[in-house]
């Protein structure tokens, strides 16, 4: 099912800004029971995101309403808000008149085999590199041409891809945030020139330290992952994954995983 600006239907105007040029934002949320996991997060990100594009934030209670519409009998489900600049002519100039469109879809929970989230998953290294643009740096904006070409690199030797920016550092999964584990304290990429800035990532972050688990913002170098004690990755969908292959080295579950679900209040699978 999918909501277009509040009305059931199967598509959108084909003079979207959104359907051009990627102008608009989106965010995956996980539903259960119709309440959406970490979702004052997912709503600041967003607010935050259309702020910085210049875009009209659909109301809270507009967008939590529609959820539930579309979450409704389901016990799991994943809604994803997509919030474009609307309709306008052609041009990157946005129209003066332009009036953001809201879409709302939901599908079905993914079913990913519940060994990933106890035991690992195996991690590659991409090919694609992700260029720097501070302008757009943290944003979940609508343009993921660079995932498409690092997701299209395998297909089942991996359950992820890391991705470096253009200078190599490593700056993210494909789909997810990564964290190294060393001596029992967290590092996670900074995020100023490229990337996502997740949900859970912000919660591990900002909370993590408060429980004895010191985590840090640094370059991180792709040595540092290969000689890391342990490798995680997060996004709302998966919780958090351990990591137990990447290249040749394989790594053991770290013991503060089990923590670090329960402060950003996540189960295991």
């Amino acid at each position: 099912m999918i909501l277009v600006d509040g009305a059931a239907q199967a598509g959108i105007d084909a003079t979207d800004r959104g359907l051009h040029y990627g102008d608009g934002l989106f965010e995956t949320l996980a539903v259960f029971e119709g309440r959406v996991r970490h979702w004052p997060q997912h709503l600041e990100r967003l607010q935050h995101g259309c702020r910085r594009l210049g875009l009209d934030c659909p109301p809270p209670e507009l967008l939590e309403q529609e959820i539930r519409q579309l979450s409704d009998g389901h016990a799991r489900r994943v809604v994803k808000i997509i919030v474009t600049r609307g309709d306008g002519p052609r041009g990157y100039r946005p129209p003066q008149s332009a009036r953001s469109r809201r879409i709302l879809l939901a599908s079905e929970w993914p079913e990913h085999p519940a060994s990933w989230a106890r035991e690992g998953v195996r991690v590659r290294l991409c090919r694609t590199r992700l260029g720097h643009n501070p302008s757009l740096a943290g944003l979940k904006h609508c343009n993921r041409l660079e995932q498409v070409l690092a997701r299209q690199e395998w297909n089942d030797e991996a359950e992820e891809g890391l991705m470096q920016d253009e200078r190599g550092h490593v700056i993210e999964g494909t789909m997810s945030n990564l964290f190294l584990v060393r001596d029992g304290a967290l590092a996670t990429p900074g995020l100023s020139g490229c990337g996502v800035a997740g949900v859970v990532r912000r919660i591990i972050l900002d909370e993590a330290p408060g429980r004895g688990i010191p985590a840090a913002i640094e370059d991180v170098e792709l040595e540092q992952v290969r000689q890391a004690d342990g490798l995680l990755l997060c996004n709302s969908l998966i919780g958090i994954w351990p990591v137990r292959a990447f290249e040749e080295r394989r790594y053991p579950v770290p013991e503060l995983l089990d923590a670090l679900r329960g402060i950003a209040g996540l189960e295991a699978a």
